[in-house]
């Protein structure tokens, strides 16, 4: 009867719904570029009324070192549990934006193959605000359907894709606040939405920036090319040495403390299904390359990786400047597997990539931000909840899988709150986050809407 009554409540309101969300991928809510600061906080003020009308007693917007977290909670009964809802409402940039088929900050909805009954086209619309949206939606529906089982926490940030700095802070300070039994998270994706699955673990991570520098300036490639060192062209050498013929990372101590599965694990996460000529035309590549030994879901789930994330130096306008560069730059990040440390990771590469530099040029490795990798117990009660939720709206059992992602915060949320983490996402790897066309299916949207409660329904039994 609970469930007939949300279906109702959210079958009425559909296009309500949808027009919010829209509104909300409106404002560009870029993290990294400081000219937007404005931007995010009008997303915080539209969040925090939107959680208003959907019926929270307490909203507030938490200042911090950066940008505002927004929190607000709806307590029905101390007694009763009490349910964390995190997410964040920044975004990444949208550059480069020529490769873009609409403008990113004016949402427009097309049908698609995998999405054939439309997907939104706008950046943020699946990571993270279409999905930290389906909470606020799924509170109001049990809200104003009265089938609200036990307490809720909202905590939405602002800084999740510049490596979270201030929730940390923030977090110690308000941990009696944050006081719950389990933190629901939807920042990640299913298999496909006629295979839903759950992850029950995240990669870490370790984010660098490395600069060689050479000459005291640029120089003229004719005059000096060939006597001098050209930082680009040692950089990009470095680089490729960081990888061994399979694929093996070779910075020295990498993988000492790298956790490996059983063949019997390896042989579970096997049963998860995976077209390799699917994924390889999804991505018109003709091959898929990676660590010797193991498979592509291995390869994205267990196994740690290194790659580089930009890198630039010289001339890059257009026509042509026959320039011998000074410096040369590379971003670089690790994603790193359970026993690995952010920490560790990052001094290890710092040490290996300083002890390669030939003389000819001096390096410089700076580390920006990290996370710790995660892995949730697929046995728990708050796991349970997620599966029975997804079972009932999709008709079938949700797979247990590993992401290849990380959310750095999910490891701080354990140590300083003492919460596992359930993450219970809804997108799909093949809408573009963080790439040029992000979108997000209005099936998984609403699909969202329609699960999330019985989540709470489940988890509160």
């Amino acid at each position: 009867m609970e469930q007939n009554q949300i279906q109702t409540y959210l079958n009425s309101n559909k296009e309500r719904f949808l027009n919010e969300l829209l509104d909300l991928l409106k404002i560009p809510s870029i993290s990294a570029k400081p000219e937007h600061k404005s931007d995010m906080n009008k997303t915080a003020e539209a969040i925090k009324q939107r959680l208003i009308e959907a019926g929270a007693d307490k909203v507030e917007i938490c200042p911090t070192k950066g940008y505002p977290v927004v929190y607000g909670e709806k307590i029905i009964d101390p007694s009763k549990p009490t349910v964390v809802v995190y997410g964040h409402y920044d975004v990444q940039p949208a550059d480069p934006l020529d490769l873009w088929d609409s403008p990113p900050f004016e949402p427009v909805i097309k049908k698609t193959e995998v999405h054939p009954e439309g997907a939104i086209f706008a950046r943020g619309a699946c990571d993270d605000k279409g999905q930290m949206y389906m909470h606020v939606k799924a509170f109001e529906t049990m809200m104003k359907t009265n089938t609200l089982p036990c307490n809720v926490k909202f905590m939405i940030e602002g800084e999740e894709e510049v490596g979270s700095p201030s929730l940390g802070p923030w977090i110690i300070e308000n941990k009696e606040k944050l006081k719950g039994d389990i933190i629901l998270i939807s920042d990640t994706s299913i298999i496909a939405n006629d295979i839903p699955s759950i992850d029950s673990g995240l990669r870490g991570l370790a984010y660098m920036e490395v600069e060689v520098t050479g000459p005291n300036r640029d120089l003229h490639s004719g005059v000096y090319g060939g006597a001098v060192a050209n930082p680009i062209n040692i950089l990009c050498k470095m680089i490729a040495s960081c990888h061994d013929e399979n694929n093996h990372i070779t910075v020295p101590g990498f993988y000492d403390k790298v956790q490996e599965l059983s063949a019997e694990e390896r042989a579970e996460m096997a049963k998860a299904p995976f077209n390799l000529e699917e994924y390889k035309k999804d991505l018109d590549i003709n091959e898929e390359r990676g660590e010797k030994g193991y498979s592509t879901n291995e390869r994205t789930g267990i196994r740690p990786t290194l790659d580089v994330n930009g890198i630039w130096g010289g001339y890059t306008g257009e026509g042509a400047k026959t320039v011998l560069p000074s410096k040369a730059f590379a971003k670089i990040s690790m994603r790193l597997v359970p026993n690995q440390s952010s920490k560790e990771i990052s001094d290890l590469f710092a040490k290996h990539f300083e002890s390669i530099a030939p003389k000819s040029v001096k390096v410089k490795v700076t580390a920006h931000h990290g996370g710790e990798p995660v892995v949730v117990p697929i046995t728990s009660k708050g796991f349970q909840a997620a599966s029975k939720a997804m079972e009932e709206t999709y008709g079938k059992k949700p797979v247990p899988t590993r992401s290849g992602g990380s959310i750095p915060i999910v490891a701080l949320f354990k140590k300083e709150l003492g919460m596992d983490s359930i993450l219970f996402g809804f997108g799909l790897d093949s809408d573009a986050l963080h790439s040029p066309n992000e979108h997000y299916g209005i099936f998984n949207y609403y699909k969202g809407i329609e699960t999330i409660p019985l989540f709470y329904k489940y988890f509160t039994a």
